[in-house]
Parts: structure tokens; sequence; C-alpha cells
């Protein structure tokens, strides 16, 4: 929330705090749509990432989102293109800076508007592990958006 401005270092203190008391945890992390006008995407999420992942020694309790700020509820969408890319980097970031096996096993959501009309091609993008989804689970065809991902598996 803009509102709130929580610093990166604040969100991984929330992280470390929350994980210490025996919790899961979904952090999202995203840009604003300047930031990606801007070409700064990868490293806004970088940022945001180590921020977390170094307040974080075991990832079996967290669940990364990927939330680019300019989607949520907008209905604007990052093109599946878009989202597989980040969220390739993503992994690519995590391999390199914390390691391959949390690389590997780290799940990172997508959660920018997604939707019944763009859930099934989002599905089908290697590094998109599942959804993140807002008001669209409000709706009676979320249930599209439950299948797209079960018939990607």
């Amino acid at each position: 929330l803009p509102i709130l401005k929580e610093s990166d270092e604040t969100i991984a203190q929330k992280v470390a705090y929350a994980l210490e008391k025996g919790l899961k945890v979904m952090p999202c992390i995203g840009e604003l749509l300047e930031e990606r006008e801007a070409g700064k995407t990868n490293e806004v999420n970088e940022r945001q990432l180590k921020a977390i992942a170094g307040a974080v020694t075991d990832w079996t309790n967290v669940v990364i989102a990927y939330e680019p700020v300019w989607a949520i509820g907008t209905g604007k969408v990052a093109t599946p293109e878009q989202a597989q890319e980040v969220h390739a980097h993503l992994r690519s970031w995590i391999s390199e800076n914390v390691s391959a096996e949390v690389a590997q096993s780290v799940r990172i959501l997508y959660g920018g508007s997604v939707s019944p009309k763009n859930c099934e091609e989002l599905s089908k993008q290697p590094d998109v592990d599942g959804f993140l989804v807002g008001g669209a689970s409000l709706k009676p065809d979320f249930i599209t958006v439950i299948k797209s991902y079960e018939t990607s598996l």
C-alpha cells in the first residue's frame, strides 16, 4: 500500500518475525508503473527480494508473490511473456544469491489482476507456480482460474 510506504527493510523484519513465530509467509514484491516504464523492473524486484533474502534462513515456509503494483485492481495485467520474464529473473537471482536448491523449490506466484480471461496462458508459463488472486476470487467464474492451473500440471 503506497499510503503505508513500508521500506524493504520493514517488510524483511516482518517476514523474519512471522517465520520466527512459526507462520508461513508470502511477501509480495513488484514495481510501480513508472518503474516498469523506466526499465527498472528487475532492479526494483531484486532490491525487494534482497531485503527479504537477508532475513530468511530457512525458505521452507516462504512463497514469493510477484505482484506488479501497476496491475493491482486495475484490470491491467502483465502479458504471460512479461510475467514469465520476471519470474525467471527472480528464480535466477535466488539461485545466484541464495542457492540453486532454494531457487528450484521456492514457489513464485503471479498476483497481478489474474482473471478467467488471462489465467490459462499465465498458468502455462514454466516459472509461474500459481496465482495470488484478489477480487476475482469473489466472482462465480473463479473456478475457471482454479481449473486453468490444474490443467497446466
